[in-house]
């Protein structure tokens, strides 16, 4: 299986096997290449109805024109700064991770901007790292910033020289799969209201109590498991959820 980056050629094999309606894993196949490279590559370019070779590889050449130009000035080190990684097999990582994230739902730049706090040891980056890093402008960080505080995936605060800092921290997941569970509550009790309105036992009733039941289940699962998740992740090796020593294992 051939490394490195995506050539000309296959970019143009990569377009035309979109035109022709391919699965990306047929692609992939043909190119003996991961299905991963050509999903990310498509999806960073345009998406498979607006994806053109040309353009696609203009671009990755001005991506990596920027990252030459845009090693940070001190603060918090750049992930394949650290700890002797391998700067093209994070660089890869970040973009693939991005891609999961996008194809979840989330904004492209949000996307981006998450990706840079996960794979930053501290998880805490101000706003002028992440303009440096990403090469955008402030603007573009505070929007993403602020849809994905309310999302509940990160959080900010100010730190000693009273800068705000934002941050991604064994909580963020708990907070956001709570937020998800209360906002799925509220379809459950708007649904219902709606089979009170609609009538119990006609048709469209009957479809909403479904949808009402069975998000009520998912909403209520879904909270259960984050608090029992969060209460394991909390608890230290060796004891119990409350505390307490665990039991003594060494009968020697």
């Amino acid at each position: 299986m051939p490394g490195g980056r995506l050539t000309q050629q296959e970019r143009q094999q990569i377009a035309l096997g979109l035109a022709d309606g391919l699965a990306y894993a047929e692609i992939a196949r043909r190119l003996d290449r991961p299905t991963s490279t050509i999903t990310r590559e498509v999806m960073r370019n345009g998406g498979p109805t607006a994806y053109r070779a040309d353009l696609a590889h203009r671009a990755t050449e001005r991506r990596t024109h920027r990252r030459r130009q845009a090693a940070p000035h001190g603060g918090p080190k750049a992930p394949e700064q650290a700890h002797g990684r391998d700067a093209e097999a994070v660089r890869e990582y970040e973009e693939t991770l991005t891609t999961v994230f996008m194809q979840s739902g989330v904004p492209k730049m949000m996307a981006r901007v998450l990706v840079c706090l996960y794979t930053t040891d501290s998880g805490s980056l101000t706003a002028s790292e992440l303009v440096q890093r990403l090469q955008v402008s402030p603007a573009s960080v505070s929007k993403a910033i602020t849809f994905l505080e309310g999302q509940g995936l990160v959080r900010r605060e100010r730190d000693e020289g009273r800068r705000e800092r934002y941050l991604v921290d064994d909580d963020v997941w708990y907070q956001a799969t709570i937020a998800s569970a209360r906002s799925l509550a509220q379809v459950v009790e708007t649904s219902r209201q709606g089979v009170g309105i609609l009538g119990p036992g006609t048709p469209a009733g009957t479809r909403l109590e479904n949808i009402a039941r069975f998000l009520d289940f998912v909403s209520e699962s879904t909270a259960r498991a984050a608090e029992q998740a969060r209460e394991v992740l909390h608890t230290k090796p060796g004891t119990t959820s409350d505390g307490a020593a665990g039991p003594d294992t060494d009968h020697g």
